[in-house]
């Protein structure tokens, strides 16, 4: 089953980024993380007041999507057995369909294919950002180190 991944990027606005630093103290502030549940207060356009039970795991998930709207980010929940298609897939590397097709041919990607269309789980493709995030920084560390090394001016 494939699951929709939507990649367009809706920034938050101002007042939605200053509701987020709000909720995201207010919440933080009563989030009791020794229980399996707990109940919040939502009101409605009335005004009027209604329990909601959810998992304690949802609302620190909450708490983590309101730390990044209150920091201008853009946010999507995406569960990580999700496939995605090979553009969804480029899209979140930032790459091309074609490159990140040749990344799956050269084994560099695990997928697997529905009938002729090749599918990538988003797990793997987290894992494989993450580790080409740590090795360009590593490279970039290194670099510095030798620019430091042959005194080119970056002290």
């Amino acid at each position: 089953m494939t699951t929709k991944v939507d990649t367009r990027v809706t920034l938050p606005v101002e007042h939605e980024v200053q509701a987020a630093m709000r909720g995201r103290r207010d919440l933080a502030a009563y989030l009791s993380t020794h229980i399996d549940t707990q109940r919040i207060q939502i009101l409605d356009e009335k005004n009027e007041a209604h329990q909601i039970e959810l998992p304690t795991s949802a609302l620190r998930l909450l708490l983590d999507i309101l730390a990044e709207l209150a920091a201008g980010n853009a946010v999507q929940v995406v569960p990580v057995h999700a496939e995605l298609t090979t553009q969804e897939a480029a899209d979140l590397l930032g790459v091309s369909r074609p490159f990140l097709v040749k990344l799956l041919e050269d084994g560099e990607l695990p997928f697997h294919r529905t009938g002729k269309h090749r599918r990538v789980r988003f797990a793997d493709v987290m894992a494989y950002k993450s580790a080409r995030d740590e090795a360009s920084e590593a490279a970039m560390t290194e670099l510095a180190r030798e620019a430091q090394a042959l005194g080119m001016g970056y002290e």
